[in-house]
């Protein structure tokens, strides 16, 4: 019996989406934004050398066809040797109206979002007087810091000691649909801090913002540090996703990394977190363990978090060549009959400018059910062939799978 694992490299992105030009960094469209072809690029002239050197080597993937990917997906060729796929290889495109972690993962699953999310304003305060009463009432505090769009480290480091001599947790936000919350887990306390998420979420899910995001650090001032603790509130899915039709035919889901959160546990079954080099060791497991009927669905974030909003080309290069080598073995691992496919679900360009995702569109690539040339295909035709890979009736009807 089959088994399908669907591994999402965050922020990955391919390039060539027709509506770029509607999504911005700042004053800037997407336009022209190619997460993949631009990072090879500067490595292939001498641009992203840091800890790192020379062109950009990621043989594993681009055995399945990740050179051919990109070029389906914008046209831009991949400096590099490239090699003819021998996996399954095509490029997807996006439906729903935003450049999200939720947005993207949903569609991936098969459901694309129906409502426009809500954002804060880039303004001071960024947030309503309503709102930062309730957040200030369900923490016991008599403000808030920051009330602001902000990069998650540098406003803790800018506010981590008033923090702390006032006990006001840092509340800000990004270009994305979230309402992050930063508080030190002793000082603060770790579990304060979830509960004060979990209680301000549904308030913030019925405003249409997509994510309450803790992010609990620890440290003194000038050394403060983000801890792995980090845990998202998100409004759930509007229809049966991917993995609730597996478990509806009896399957088991596990979720590796941040899925289980993205998802509102939605339809998962267990989840194993920490870091991408952790996650891949679980990866790993389940590839030796998982059992026949079962979806395991990955999410490595560090592509994103680490390198792709702090523009850092070099850092993003690095992460791409880890991967490309810590896959290989769990890829060599798979069963005749499972099928693994590798996609992403929105770009995060690091040669743009800004620090937003970007509009792209992705690279899919399947491993373990022969080669073959997928075409352009809608986000949610890749739960389509999940799904069809396990025999699974979809539950999903109506999904609007059309590239937009």
């Amino acid at each position: 019996m089959s088994r399908a694992f669907l591994v999402v490299m965050d922020s990955v992105g391919a390039g060539g989406a027709p509506d770029a030009g509607d999504f911005f960094n700042g004053a800037r469209p997407d336009t022209g934004a190619n997460t993949l072809a631009h990072i090879a690029r500067a490595c292939a002239e001498g641009r992203a050398e840091e800890g790192r050197s020379g062109p950009l080597r990621m043989p594993a993937l681009d055995a399945l066809g990740l050179s051919a990917a990109v070029r389906l997906a914008s046209g831009a060729c991949m400096p590099g040797p490239g090699v003819a796929p021998r996996g399954l290889w095509g490029a997807a495109q996006e439906v729903s109206p935003g450049k999200d972690t939720p947005s993207g993962h949903w569609e991936l699953a098969g459901v694309a979002v129906p409502w426009e999310w809500h954002h804060f304003p880039d303004t001071l305060p960024a947030f309503p007087e309503e709102l930062t009463k309730v957040v200030c009432e369900a923490a016991g505090t008599e403000g808030i810091l920051g009330n602001c769009h902000a990069s998650g480290t540098e406003i803790v480091a800018r506010l981590g000691e008033t923090h702390l001599r006032t006990g006001w947790p840092i509340c800000y936000t990004s270009a994305d649909s979230v309402f992050q919350i930063a508080a030190h887990e002793e000082a603060f306390g770790l579990e304060r801090l979830l509960t004060l998420c979990k209680t301000v979420a549904p308030i913030l899910h019925g405003l249409r913002v997509g994510r309450v995001i803790a992010r609990p650090f620890t440290g003194e001032p000038g050394a403060f540090t983000r801890t792995a603790n980090r845990r998202d509130f998100a409004i759930a899915p509007p229809a049966p996703t991917l993995c609730d039709w597996v478990q509806g035919a009896g399957g088991r889901v596990h979720a590796v990394g941040k899925i289980g959160d993205i998802f509102s546990m939605q339809g998962i079954d267990d989840v194993a977190k920490g870091t991408d080099a952790e996650l891949m060791g679980h990866l790993g497991r389940l590839v030796d363990e998982a059992e026949n009927g079962s979806l395991t669905f990955a999410n490595f974030v560090e592509f994103d978090s680490l390198y792709g909003h702090r523009r850092d080309v070099s850092g993003y290069a690095r992460a791409l060549e880890w991967f490309d080598a810590a896959i290989a073995p769990v890829l060599d691992r798979l069963r005749p009959d499972d099928l693994m496919i590798l996609t992403a679900d929105h770009g995060n360009d690091p040669t743009w400018s800004g620090t937003d995702h970007t509009r792209e569109r992705v690279p899919v690539l399947g491993a373990g059910q022969g080669a073959g040339e997928l075409g352009l295909m809608a986000f949610a035709d890749v739960a389509a062939t999940l799904a069809a890979h396990l025999g699974l009736a979809e539950r999903g009807q109506g999904q609007d799978r059309r590239p937009a």
